[in-house]
This record gives structure tokens, sequence and C-alpha cells, in this order.
């Protein structure tokens, strides 16, 4: 039996690789310095590359064709939560995470009237200009998206967003929706802990509706839940690429304004005020 000769070559390092999404949140959140003490396996400039052509290749999805608009006439809401609480059953929302909120505010005559603020969707949005992976983008048609699978919780976009529209999931969902059933099914997945989220004029239904030869804005359908459950009719959705639109002809025969306009953010959703407002 011979001696075993003792090794001159040192022990390999054990490489604690990390997966691209683990990468990206150290890169954003811990700096730089921290990713390349770990990444010894990959060259950074791969990861680099992946992440500068996750920026410029996102899938615009939608037809360019259409570009759509809420409009929500302030004369007529009368505060009923409705919209709120039909939101919050559809796309399967917390109490204190509702995409849709009811705030009240007062002319300068005195008079109440009540706000319901969605995702405005804003042609120039701070939020898709902030986000490092490209999780927030705009579609063909001007609908601002989220993209759970890429989105880093870096809560950038909550930061950026004027309108305070952005949730972020802080824990993995296990309770009731307390607007099921009375105010409709969920018809959307629950988004995963850590992730930001926000109204998408609900999304799922006007792209499943024009694939059914629907209108979204005229066919329930295909037509956002906060819309088609106003019982007073003081919301209205449609394409603004339609001069013949409910939300074109609305915008072009009367007054209308658009939250904080000095920023120049261009939102979509247009505000019939009422009178002492303007």
């Amino acid at each position: 039996m011979t001696d075993q000769q003792p090794s001159n070559q040192p022990d390999e390092p054990k490489l604690n690789l990390l997966s691209r999404r683990e990468f990206t949140t150290l890169l954003v959140a811990g700096g730089a310095s921290l990713v390349m003490a770990a990444t010894l396996a990959q060259p950074l400039e791969t990861f680099a590359r992946e992440i500068l052509q996750d920026r410029t290749n996102n899938p615009h999805e939608g037809d360019g064709d259409y570009q759509w608009a809420m409009v929500i006439d302030l004369k007529r809401c009368i505060g009923c939560d409705y919209c709120v609480w039909a939101c919050q059953a559809t796309n399967d929302t917390q109490d204190d995470q509702r995409w849709n909120i009811r705030v009240v505010d007062e002319t300068r005559f005195g008079d109440v009237f009540h706000l319901t603020r969605p995702c405005l969707h804003c042609r120039n949005a701070p939020c898709i200009e902030v986000c490092p992976v490209s999780a927030t983008y705009h579609r063909a048609d001007g609908l601002v998206v989220m993209d759970y699978d890429k989105c880093i919780g870096c809560r950038y976009c909550q930061t950026a967003c004027p309108y305070g529209a952005r949730v972020f999931n802080w824990t993995e969902r296990t309770d009731s929706n307390p607007r099921v059933p009375e105010w409709g099914q969920p018809e959307v997945e629950r988004r995963v802990r850590g992730v930001v989220e926000k109204c998408t004029f609900c999304i799922h239904r006007i792209d499943a509706g024009l694939a059914a030869g629907l209108m979204p804005g005229v066919d329930e359908a295909a037509t956002p839940a906060c819309i088609n459950v106003c019982p007073v009719n003081a919301r209205f959705f449609g394409n603004l690429n339609d001069p013949n639109s409910t939300v074109s002809r609305i915008i072009n025969s009367q007054p209308t304004l658009r939250l904080r306009e000095d920023l120049g953010t261009e939102p979509r959703v247009y505000y019939i005020p009422p009178e002492g407002l303007i």
C-alpha cells in the first residue's frame, strides 16, 4: 500500500451560481460588487447582455389600430363604490391593495364630488422609464402592462407613479376575497408575493373580446368590469382612434380634464368635471 501524496493543487472553489432573477435583484438593490463575487462561473457581460435585450425586445402585444381610453363623469358619479368592488372581485385584490379607489373632494362652491382612480395608462409613463428590467412596458394599443415573471420587486415603478396607482404584494395570498361572489368572480390569477401590481383596464377581457369579434366599450364581455357595473352610466370606455366611439365623441364635444396634466404624462383616463371644479 503506497502512501498517498498530498496534492499541490488547491481545492477548486465552490461556485455559488445565481439565477438571472437573483442576479438582477442584487444588481438593482445591492450593487454590482456583490454580484461580481457571486458569479464567477459566467461572465458578467452575459447577464448584462440579457438585461439590455429585455429592455428592447419586450413583446408589444395589442393592436395598434386601437388606443384605449376611459372617461369618468364626475357630475354623475354618486360614490356607490360599485366600480371599486367589481374591480376587486374581477381582479382578485385585497381591501388594502385595490387597483381602483374612490376619493371624496369638494368644488370651490363647496359641492361634494367623488373621484375614482384606476391606473391611468399614461402615454409618457414614468413607471416604464424607471423599471430596470422592463417588467413594465407599453403595448401597441397604448396600455401599460406588467410582466409579473420579470418583476423583481424593486418598487421603482411604484415610487415613480405620481398617481399612487400601484401596490406591492407583500405576502402570499391565502385570504378570501370579500367581494366574491356578490360583485363577480376572479377572472385572473392572483399575483405572487413580491411583485408590484395595478389596474390593467381588464386587459384579459379586451383581448378575448377582440378575438371573438366583440368591441370593448360596446360589448360587455369585452369591457372593463368597472364600466359595466356603474348604475348611473358615469363611466365610458373605447377606442380613441375611432372618432365615432363614445369616448372620442365625449372628449371632442365637452370639457374634460386629466389628473396632473402639468406633468406631461398624458393619461388615458379623462374626467368630466362637475361645475365649479375648473
